[in-house]
């Protein structure tokens, strides 16, 4: 008896814990308790916290991936040209201050200058490829190529080394070399696809090309907006925008020459690279 008593207040207890813990977490999100502005900075112990479990989730996905060398000069040159095209505007370089944006974010994209020290190249690949979640860093695999990937990584293991001078050496060294970057086909080319399209990375596309800014995609996380129309049910649709047939060439045509397609229409010229349009239309064609 005594021992089933004991168990009904612990139960109890729990209960009245886990109740008042909903209360709490209500009044902060209904009530507006929470601070959001970006003049304010997280307590230093969230702070810690945080960015411990974001060190732990990128060393455990990172295990497996295999780096290649990375110690070629002429890697490292395109990976300057990149960084300084890409990174250093939040980042900040040797002699080089972080631009207005990457001054005021929070949390503060720190200087990379010291990132060898913290981070082994693999996972400094798989930073860069997938972005850090609700902090701004974002998922340059749908911006930048593979390889430029990795000679952005192969750049900072010798940025560590760099004073201002020596930094700016490297920049001008670069000049005349492609600018890095995955490029759009000219508008109007024909497109060959060189692999099958991919629909559930067509999935992570979507919100790489900021689609959830104005359209509410089913299985795509977004606020509740109402710029552009639902995407619900647009695999069944018998017309794109009112214009096109609904195929998924047209549908990636529209994708990726919207402005010629229908000339002023809002829908801004997203920039969306051929392989990333197969692949939104494969998981847009699932919606029906």
């Amino acid at each position: 008896m005594q021992k089933r008593t004991v168990l009904l207040a612990v139960a109890a207890t729990t209960v009245a814990l886990g109740v008042g813990a909903a209360l709490v977490a209500a009044a902060v999100v209904y009530g507006g308790l929470y601070n959001i502005a970006a003049t304010e900075r997280h307590f230093q112990p969230i702070h810690t916290m945080l960015e411990k479990a974001m060190r732990q989730s990128v060393r455990l996905r990172a295990r497996t991936i295999e780096q290649p060398p990375l110690a070629d000069e002429r890697m490292q040159l395109r990976g300057a040209a990149c960084f300084r095209a890409k990174c250093e505007q939040c980042h900040g370089a040797p002699g080089v201050a972080q631009g207005d944006i990457g001054k005021s974010m929070q949390p503060l994209p720190g200087p990379l200058v010291d990132a060898r020290r913290h981070w082994r190249p693999r996972e400094l690949y798989w930073l860069t490829r997938h972005g850090i979640r609700m902090s701004g860093m974002p998922a340059w695999e749908f911006r930048l190529a593979d390889q430029e990937l990795w000679d952005v990584v192969a750049f900072m293991q010798r940025l560590p080394d760099l004073n201002a001078a020596q930094y700016q050496e490297w920049i001008a060294r670069t000049a005349g070399m492609p600018a890095c970057g995955r490029e759009p086909s000219a508008i109007g080319g024909s497109v060959v696809a060189s692999t099958p399209p991919d629909a559930k990375r067509g999935h992570e596309a979507l919100s790489q090309y900021a689609c959830n800014a104005c359209h509410i995609i089913p299985g795509v996380t977004g606020s509740d907006v109402h710029v552009g129309p639902t995407l619900d049910g647009i695999g069944s649709r018998k017309l794109i925008a009112g214009t096109l047939a609904n195929t998924p060439e047209n549908l990636a045509r529209w994708l990726r020459e919207t402005q010629k397609v229908k000339p002023g229409t809002a829908m801004p010229q997203l920039g969306v690279v051929d392989e990333d349009a197969r692949d939104i239309a494969a998981y847009l064609g699932t919606l029906r």
